[in-house]
């Protein structure tokens, strides 16, 4: 792993946080505390305009699909062009929808057609985003600090997730959620001027590829020949899916029946966000050694906040469950980033990462869209047990993967293979697609 020049580092920062991972840091809270706040403004968006429990679902589906559709894309493009150049766009383009979204609501009563559009353009960008702000995140820290950099890196983001869930919350109820909108428009529009300063004159060249299908084939051969990645990946395919439900459509429909509406469930969603800055924080200092058996067993909790909306709970012991969700999530989050930072190489960390999102969402289209008809089959209180015994059992069932529970912790990075890494953040030619 290459790391940003001395040069670059600032005396009041520590050793390990150069300028790339500050900036990094600062854009992911800008957007954390816009989009946190969106989530919750686009659901009740959809209520407010006499849509029920299948029209958020079918918002929040129209969402997931594109970034199913186009993450292998993403990922395979993010390892052949500049990383943050890819970033930047795909801000532009979450910019851009989330305005038109914002436009829409404060001046009329947009269409569900004209949200599902907007909001598959905004997974769209985060098709492209994420794998290369997840490889360009890794490749800006090195082995021996990589464990506390990603805990200070999400304990930020999950500190803005706090915040921007319970502010949105409290503005939806205050002012509507068409300024909540706007605020996020306005987010990515600093944060994409944030990521368009950072610097990559430290990281070599990449060596000319085979073309995008060549790279997808590498990914694949990367992805598939790990027990422990694809195990999880799996794993969290099935949770992804069912949280989403519960989170995206369950949750605001608790809140409006029984809890009090937009401002409590942005404030439940601000608990499980400062539960992830508590399990964030407490990474910074534990390191365990068996990395996966140890956060694989902190996922159990997950089930616990759909479970609680399943009785209700009041909505103090809700924020507890949430906080408690959080906590022990981020546990696992950090120990997941770090196995693969040291697991894999720089030069295929975005395709690689591309695999790992595209398995973690690759249901969430379907569970969303099919929570609204599930509710009107079963009832919502059996589909919300049903989110958490799948979470349960779907825990239980990767720790059976011995790789899950026996990789240890090191802090020499992967080997490359006897040759020179390669990264798709030096400025290059590349060559043609296909």
């Amino acid at each position: 792993m290459t790391s940003p020049t001395a040069s670059s580092r600032s005396p009041r920062r520590p050793a390990w946080a150069g300028r790339n991972y500050s900036l990094l840091t600062t854009a992911a809270v800008v957007t954390g505390l816009g989009s946190h706040g969106a989530l919750v403004a686009s659901a009740f968006a959809v209520l407010e305009t006499g849509g029920d429990g299948g029209d958020v679902g079918l918002v929040a589906a129209a969402r997931t699909l594109p970034l199913v559709l186009f993450l292998l894309i993403g990922g395979a493009v993010s390892d052949r062009l500049p990383r943050h150049h890819v970033m930047v766009a795909a801000n532009v383009l979450n910019c851009l929808s989330q305005a038109a979204f914002a436009f829409l609501v404060l001046t009329g009563e947009p269409r569900l057609w004209h949200m599902m559009l907007l909001a598959a353009l905004g997974g769209t960008g985060q098709a492209f985003f994420g794998p290369a702000a997840e490889g360009m995140l890794m490749s800006s820290v090195d082995g021996e600090n990589a464990g506390r950099a990603f805990a200070v890196f999400r304990m930020a983001m999950q500190g803005a997730a706090l915040g921007g869930a319970a502010l949105g919350g409290a503005m939806v109820a205050a002012i509507g959620p068409g300024w909540v909108l706007a605020v996020d428009a306005a987010a990515f529009a600093v944060a994409g001027a944030l990521r368009a300063s950072l610097d990559v004159g430290h990281i070599p060249p990449r060596a000319p590829g085979g073309g995008l299908l060549t790279d997808l084939r590498d990914g694949w051969r990367e992805f598939a020949g790990r027990p422990w990645l694809w195990g999880i990946v799996v794993q969290f395919s099935i949770a992804n899916a069912v949280v989403a439900a519960a989170d995206a459509v369950y949750g605001p429909l608790v809140a409006r029946d029984h809890l009090g509406g937009a401002g409590p469930w942005g404030l439940a969603l601000g608990a499980f966000g400062a539960g992830t800055v508590a399990g964030a924080l407490l990474m910074t200092r534990w390191k365990p050694r068996r990395l996966l058996f140890a956060g694989t067993l902190c996922v159990f909790p997950l089930a616990l906040p759909s479970a609680a909306l399943a009785v209700p709970v009041p909505i103090g012991v809700l924020y507890g469950v949430m906080f408690l969700a959080g906590a022990t999530v981020e546990v696992f989050g950090v120990s997941w980033m770090t196995a693969l930072h040291q697991e894999i190489p720089e030069h295929k960390l975005s395709r690689v990462a591309a695999y790992d999102w595209f398995g973690s969402v690759a249901l969430v289209p379907l569970a969303t869209a099919a929570a609204g008809p599930a509710e009107d089959a079963f009832g919502r209180t059996a589909a919300l047990w049903g989110c958490s015994g799948l979470v349960v059992l779907v825990t239980a069932a990767v720790l059976c993967v011995p790789d899950v529970r026996d990789l240890r912790r090191r802090t020499a990075p992967v080997a490359q293979g006897g040759t020179e890494p390669a990264s798709a953040d030096a400025e290059r030619p590349v060559g043609g697609l296909g």
